[in-house]
């Protein structure tokens, strides 16, 4: 029973942005289109206050605006021959972005950012082979993150934010592999954990190497995440457990690893640049995650997830033949942090490659459509996760998992 919660606080919490365990990237329509790439390129729109907090001041318009939304769609089919169990997920995720900047002097620039990396739901069969881990999981947290930049000469810009995060989750499993009421039906718990909210910060530095190569470098804070007051609310139980596990509430905190990215972009002519990036995020934070239950039967779960530090590498390329029309295509390879033996349906989520692709097309001088899409393949898998608990014992559930994701993505831009 001490291990009821654990899972889905941790899926709420995880840093960057996960529909279903899926890293999305998509905090802007330009450059999803550019492999998400994006921490050393300038002077496109006030979306890339997301990938560098630096590059204000770099932006071409003293007011400068984005906003846009995302259609996400993915999949997942989980099969395990032995047993003859299979399943599978479809989920949908609609992730929104806005961002503003404004150039206050010729040096100073202050700006604001808010997006949305989680918005998704991942919804297995109720009572499937693995509802002990996971039948359903509902996320949404809002990230606001407001931001300055400061040209320390004409070249090389130095950027921070504040980083705040307000979220919430609904999740269900049930209680074991095989608990149920005199009426034959799968005891559950539902959680509901609102108001979970946290800060951080993010530092960034652009500098124009030569008229062509510029570099950036974009750094975030790990954050703290603490839900407080969750609700644990129990259906379907035996009735000689009624009385010993009401409903209750619960306590916990969670890190949010720091990211490292840096990243180079270079002009080759008027009509075309290429970007590439490398994100170093560290996870190791998540070693073990503590939840502290104020029912005394069921006392402080522990619950290991052994995550290691991984990477993802992006590259990007963009097309401007006219001041109206610019053509942008991408990819990027995403390293999973989960090991062997930890591989939970809740983020059935494995090392991946996605191609994408998009355009911005200049209705006037002043505001801009952007269009992207993407494609996400996630390696085919057989694993597992090893550390559930029941009766004292240690019990595996796993088998192969195949997955994959695609989007389509819209956005205006108004520069002024």
């Amino acid at each position: 029973m001490k291990k009821i919660l654990s899972i889905s606080l941790l899926s709420l919490l995880a840093t960057n942005s996960f529909a279903g365990g899926y890293r999305i990237s998509m905090q802007g329509q330009r450059q999803l289109a550019m492999g998400h790439t994006g921490v050393a390129v300038i002077g496109q729109n006030a979306e890339s206050l997301f990938f560098n907090p630096a590059s204000g001041t770099f932006l071409d318009s003293k007011w400068s605006f984005s906003a846009g939304a995302t259609a996400l769609v993915s999949d997942v089919k989980f099969q395990n021959s032995l047993y003859n169990w299979s399943s599978s997920t479809r989920n949908v995720g609609t992730p929104l972005y806005f961002y503003g900047n404004y150039q206050a002097s010729d040096r100073f620039s202050i700006g604001l950012a808010v997006y949305t990396p989680y918005g998704s739901a991942v919804e297995w069969d109720q009572d499937w082979a693995g509802s002990h881990l996971v039948n359903n999981i509902d996320l949404k947290a809002f990230f606001i993150q407001p931001t300055f930049s400061y040209k320390v000469t004409d070249n090389i810009s130095v950027g921070a934010g504040l980083i705040y995060v307000n979220g919430g989750v609904t999740f269900n499993r049930n209680l074991s592999r095989s608990m149920v009421d005199e009426q034959g039906n799968r005891s559950d718990v539902t959680v509901d954990a609102k108001g979970v909210s946290a800060w951080g910060y993010n530092l960034g530095v652009t500098a124009k190497l030569d008229d062509y190569v510029t570099f950036g470098v974009n750094y975030r804070s790990k954050i703290d995440m603490k839900a407080e007051g969750g609700d644990a609310l129990f259906h379907d139980m035996p009735s000689f457990l009624k009385d010993a596990y009401p409903n209750g509430k619960i306590n916990a905190t969670m890190p949010l690893p720091a990211e490292l990215t840096i990243g180079f972009s270079y002009q080759i002519n008027k009509k075309w640049m290429v970007a590439t990036d490398y994100n170093h995020t560290f996870w190791n934070a998540y070693d073990n995650l503590v939840i502290e239950f104020d029912n005394p039967l069921v006392g402080t779960s522990v619950n290991p997830r052994n995550y290691k530090n991984s990477g993802t590498i992006r590259i990007g390329a963009q097309f401007e033949p006219s001041e109206k029309f610019s053509a942008r295509v991408g990819g990027y390879y995403d390293m999973s942090p989960v090991q062997d033996g930890y591989f939970a349906p809740e983020t059935p989520r494995n090392d991946a490659i996605a191609g994408t692709l998009g355009f911005t097309y200049k209705i006037t001088p002043k505001l801009g459509v952007d269009f992207a899409a993407s494609m996400l393949h996630f390696k085919e898998t057989t694993n597992s996760y090893d550390h559930y608990i029941e009766d004292g014992a240690h019990v595996s559930f796993g088998g192969d998992y195949r997955s994959g994701a695609y989007s389509l993505g819209l956005g205006l831009s108004y520069n002024f």
